[in-house]
């Protein structure tokens, strides 16, 4: 299919969005069971940690954007894909979270929006999270036409276009989901994933791999590492009272 086609029906499906033809517009009950715990920050503690890359570095493709010029002048360096991003050791663009072992705890709502950016025909961030019911807000900066596909499993599957630049669109998940993937189905090099979470124990690896889970109250938990690219990875770890506990993780490359 042409790229002139693909923007023709991103202008159809634009039409679909904007009367509600995908995405949820539920509502998640914001007021706590009468007998739900909430944290007591006086007690809590924290995780923190690396996400560790067992190997050398792979070398990640190029991206090939000529086909539509508004991206090629965005890029005149070109462009190379952040699938496998690794830094002194560590691996970047993990996402961390908080599997089980919370238990029944209340956790407020977040009322401002998590943005995710198109910008030089690029998501930014590449990996991000956001709590159930939290607004996602969706940004075209770009000068060309971007549509934005949700590719949810328990969540509700919605496309968005945005054919204007500094166009905006908000929209919420209703059921946690690890992960949600997006894609543009104008441009196919485009992607990001997004954990959707019922609680704020969620982090990405930056810097080199690093994360923390702040506030943490003790217990035992199950923590996850997902990657887009490597797969998970799982640990249990037991926090005390106002400890902080270093944990990590190993990923290798992927074997073919």
């Amino acid at each position: 299919m042409k790229l002139t086609d693909v923007r023709s029906v991103a202008v159809a499906v634009a039409i679909c969005a904007a009367a509600a033809c995908g995405g949820s517009g539920s509502e998640p009950k914001t007021t706590p069971p009468p007998d739900a715990p909430r944290v007591d920050a006086s007690k809590a503690g924290a995780l923190t940690g690396r996400i560790l890359f067992d190997g050398p570095a792979p070398q990640n493709p190029p991206i090939k954007m000529a086909a539509d010029p508004a991206c090629a002048s965005a890029n005149p360096n070109g462009a190379i894909s952040e699938a496998i991003t690794v830094a002194d050791g560590g691996l970047d663009n993990v996402f961390v979270y908080v599997k089980d072992g919370l238990g029944r705890y209340y956790f407020d709502l977040p009322t401002e929006p998590v943005t995710l950016d198109q910008q030089g025909c690029r998501y930014h961030p590449h990996i991000l999270g956001i709590r159930v019911g939290q607004p996602l807000q969706i940004v075209n900066s770009d000068a060309t036409m971007h549509n934005v596909h949700a590719m949810a499993q328990v969540n509700q599957e919605f496309n968005a276009s945005q054919a204007i630049q500094g166009m905006k669109t908000s929209r919420t998940f209703d059921k946690p989901e690890v992960m949600v993937h997006f894609k543009c189905d104008v441009h196919s090099w485009m992607s990001a994933d997004v954990g959707v979470m019922a609680h704020p124990y969620f982090a990405v690896s930056a810097g080199g791999g690093k994360f923390e889970l702040k506030n943490l109250p003790a217990g035992t938990y199950t923590i996850e590492a997902w990657h887009e690219k490597l797969g998970t990875q799982t640990q249990q770890v037991t926090l005390g009272e106002k400890e902080t506990k270093d944990v990590s993780f190993t990923f290798k490359p992927a074997t073919s």
